[in-house]
């Protein structure tokens, strides 16, 4: 793995290479840095390439970010820490995948719809807790969910 900086993206090519970083996990500081820092020209054929390839690797990390919450939350076995833990951790992928997202490079209209794309899933996410966890007749577990929101970022 490099840990030097990465050189802003400008043509669609070095953006796809970038995402593929982004996708891979790959240098997650670096990767965003360089990307709030690229341009693109949006253009048609360029623009629905770029934001087909943007929002498919987004919805690919969240849907690793889904696995191991999932993971995390049967590894926890009830232990407050642990689910804390993995709120928290869920909670900073979707706001890191919030920020890869709200890019300059991005038109404002289509940055607002691909920013929503993520809070929807944030929120959606949030409310499924809550439901589950009225399972919990302690009520511990509704506590711990409203006390560390995922979807608060």
């Amino acid at each position: 793995m490099n840990d030097a900086p990465i050189k802003p993206p400008v043509i669609y090519a070095e953006w796809s290479e970038l995402l593929d970083k982004l996708k891979n996990k790959e240098n997650d500081a670096y990767v965003l840095a360089a990307m709030q820092s690229g341009t693109i020209v949006w253009q048609s054929g360029v623009a629905e390439r770029f934001a087909r390839k943007l929002i498919d690797t987004v919805n690919a990390r969240m849907n690793l970010a889904a696995d191991k919450f999932q993971k995390d939350m049967a590894r926890a076995n009830g232990h407050e820490g642990a689910i804390v833990q993995a709120l928290l951790s869920l909670r900073k992928e979707f706001a890191f995948l919030y920020q890869a997202m709200d890019l300059p490079a991005i038109p404002e209209n289509d940055r607002t719809q691909y920013c929503a794309l993520v809070r929807e899933q944030a929120d959606t996410a949030q409310t499924s807790l809550e439901e589950s966890a009225k399972q919990d007749r302690s009520g511990k577990m509704a506590s711990i969910i409203r006390n560390h929101k995922i979807n608060n970022f």
